[in-house]
């Protein structure tokens, strides 16, 4: 049905762009998409790669961060497995014995007791995992797991894009902040030639030494340098005579 939670969810995603927010913000939208869109789903996490490690980056509920935190410490768990292996990892019913038993006890103390983890794939390439709850047993029916890789695999080419979208960003912004300060040390040094009668190379050093003495960035030195000659500049100019 063309007005089904799934074929929604996958419209948004479809409309989203990657510049409208932060790759924060991509991340949280997709995760509630997420529950929207797989049935039986009563909360959600993502998974995924920070600061080298695994973690639940975003969440619809803090119950998710809380129960995912046993599988990290220890290692194992269906959100880990279905991040390394690249396949679905399911728990029926948390209440029973099976895989995962430290994760199992920590869903159940928490009400979660079925869940449904879903490899994030891009060209191969697993970029995270979805991992959905339900507070019901045996909440995600084989179905359930085509609809969420249909639906994980939209998401991950979302967050893959977005991801990229924001690297080159930062990049232009790192470039813009390099070429504006590269700009800043060669009025300075131009400067010190003048003031000292040296070579680049001199008023280079001259700047290195200044900068390591007052323990403050090269590009601080530069534009103090600059900042302070313009206003050398403007207190000798001559005042314009009135005009009568």
């Amino acid at each position: 049905m063309s007005d089904s939670p799934l074929n929604e969810s996958l419209a948004a995603l479809s409309r989203f762009f990657v510049g409208d927010g932060t790759f924060e913000d991509t991340l949280q939208r997709v995760t509630e998409l997420t529950v929207y869109a797989i049935e039986g789903a009563d909360l959600a996490g993502l998974t995924m790669i920070s600061e080298g490690r695994k973690r639940t980056a975003v969440f619809t509920d803090e119950l998710a961060s809380e129960i995912d935190r046993s599988q990290y410490e220890s290692g194992e768990g269906p959100c880990i497995e279905a991040f390394e292996t690249g396949k679905v990892q399911t728990i029926g019913c948390t209440l029973e014995d099976g895989p995962w038993p430290e994760f199992r006890k920590s869903a159940a103390e928490h009400g979660v007791h079925s869940t449904l983890s879903l490899p994030m794939m891009v060209d191969r390439q697993t970029v995270g995992a979805m991992n959905l709850y339900s507070r019901r047993e045996r909440a995600f029916a084989e179905q359930d797991h085509d609809v969420g890789l249909l639906f994980a695999g939209q998401a991950a080419i979302v967050l893959a894009n977005t991801q990229a979208y924001w690297d080159a960003h930062h990049l232009s912004l790192r470039l813009s902040e390099a070429m504006s300060s590269r700009s800043i040390i060669e009025q300075a040094k131009g400067m010190l030639m003048a003031a000292q009668g040296c070579d680049e190379n001199a008023a280079f050093d001259l700047l290195v030494q200044a900068s390591q003495r007052e323990n403050v960035k090269l590009r601080d030195v530069a534009q103090r340098i600059v900042d302070e000659a313009v206003a050398r500049g403007r207190q000798s100019k001559p005042e314009s005579p009135d005009r009568h």
